[in-house]
C-alpha cells in the first residue's frame, strides 16, 4: 500500500517514458516492469531533474531491459503442473549433494509467477518456490537457480560462505548466472 505522501507522475528522459513516484525512501529505485512499463521512486526531496538525469544516466540499460521484457512476454509458458514436474526433477538431480543437511527429506517444490526473482528459499518451511519464467531460460540457468536455492538451506545469506557452497558445487555458477542477463 502506498504511503499518504507518494505522489505518481508521467515523465519523459533520456527518450525513455517513465512513471516517477515521490515516497518515503533513500535513494533513487528503477524498475522495469513485466509489462515493459518504466518505474522510477525518488525520495521526497529528491528534485526533477535528478529523476531525469537518473533515467538518461540509465537509458541504455532501460531499453535493454524493456527488450528482454518483451522477448519474455513473448515466449509461451507451460501450465503450472508442467512446470512442477520440471523444477521438481532438476530439484531432485540436485538434492543428493544438500541430503545431509536436509535431514534426508526433499524439501517441497513450488513454482508460481514472480516478476523480480527466479527463485526463493525458505528454509523454516523447508521449501523452495520456483518462478515460471524460468521455464524459458536456458537449462543450465535453471540449474544454477536451484543450486543457488538449495544452497541457502546451508547458509541463508548472501555471504561469502553462501557463494563458497555454490562454487563448490557449480564451479561455473558465475558464467550460467550471466545467462539469465542476457537475450
Amino acid at each position: 500500500m502506498a504511503a499518504k505522501h507518494d505522489t505518481t507522475q508521467l515523465r519523459q528522459a533520456g527518450g525513455i517514458c517513465y512513471q516517477l513516484t515521490r515516497r518515503r525512501v533513500k535513494n533513487l529505485n528503477l524498475r522495469v516492469r513485466s509489462d515493459g512499463t518504466v518505474a522510477v521512486s525518488i525520495p521526497m526531496r529528491a528534485s526533477l531533474r535528478q529523476a531525469d538525469a537518473f533515467v538518461t544516466a540509465h537509458a541504455e540499460w532501460i531499453q535493454q531491459a524493456v527488450l528482454r521484457q518483451q522477448r519474455r512476454a513473448a515466449r509461451p509458458l507451460p501450465d503450472r503442473a508442467a512446470a512442477l514436474e520440471h523444477f521438481t526433477a532438476l530439484s531432485r538431480a540436485v538434492f543428493p549433494s544438500f541430503a545431509e543437511a536436509l535431514g534426508g527429506q526433499m524439501p517441497v517444490i513450488k513454482v508460481r509467477a514472480m516478476t523480480s526473482r527466479w527463485g526463493v528459499c525458505v528454509p523454516a518451511k523447508r521449501q523452495i518456490t520456483f518462478a515460471l519464467a524460468l521455464w524459458n531460460e536456458p537449462a543450465a540457468a535453471q540449474e544454477y537457480v536451484v543450486v543457488h536455492e538449495f544452497c541457502h538451506f546451508l547458509v541463508p545469506n548472501h555471504s561469502p560462505a553462501f557463494w563458497a557452497q555454490v562454487e563448490q558445487r557449480m564451479p561455473d555458477w558465475k558464467a550460467r548466472r550471466a545467462l539469465l542477463r542476457e537475450e
